[in-house]
């Protein structure tokens, strides 16, 4: 199954709110556990500059993934340094999604010029692992008991991949 990977615009604010927010409920693809709001993340969109793009995964008209570059660190020393997102709508995980997103993001982070995506992900996100191990990212190490959810500490991976 092949997506076309396209930029993000604003109207796609409420399918990347949605998948995002998945990702929260499933309590494997994020510390974060505030659900966003569309016009939160209309306004998020808004504010990304060229350097750090949004991308969705568009199946048939309908938005099934997104992915984005992010700023590591505000230090002038970081700046060929990207983080990274990627979340796959939960009834389409495991067809490959992920990996367009992926790979699109790594051609576009080497385009813009950075050197190096650096990702922290949860221990426990097997198949985010795997994606990212197939994408030729390394493991550098882990974050023991680094966050807490749902009352209980958990771990988090630390990868890099250089460009």
């Amino acid at each position: 199954m092949m997506a076309a990977i396209r930029p993000a615009t604003s109207d796609d604010a409420g399918p990347i709110c949605d998948i995002h927010n998945q990702g929260i409920a499933d309590r494997l693809a994020t510390l974060e556990t505030v659900l966003r709001t569309p016009d939160g993340t209309r306004a998020w969109l808004a504010e990304r500059r060229p350097r750090y793009p949004v991308i969705v995964a568009d199946l048939d008209g309908v938005v099934v993934g997104w992915a984005s570059l992010n700023q590591f660190n505000p230090r002038a020393a970081y700046d060929r340094v990207a983080d990274f997102s990627v979340y796959v709508a939960r009834d389409r995980r495991g067809r490959g999604i992920g990996a367009q997103l992926l790979d699109s993001l790594v051609s576009r982070a080497r385009t813009i010029g950075f050197h190096k995506m650096v990702l922290a992900a949860l221990a426990r996100n097997e198949a985010g692992i795997a994606l990212y191990v197939r994408a030729g990212f390394t493991h550098v190490g882990i974050y023991r008991e680094h966050g807490q959810l749902d009352g209980r500490w958990v771990d988090v991976v630390i990868m890099e991949k250089l460009l």
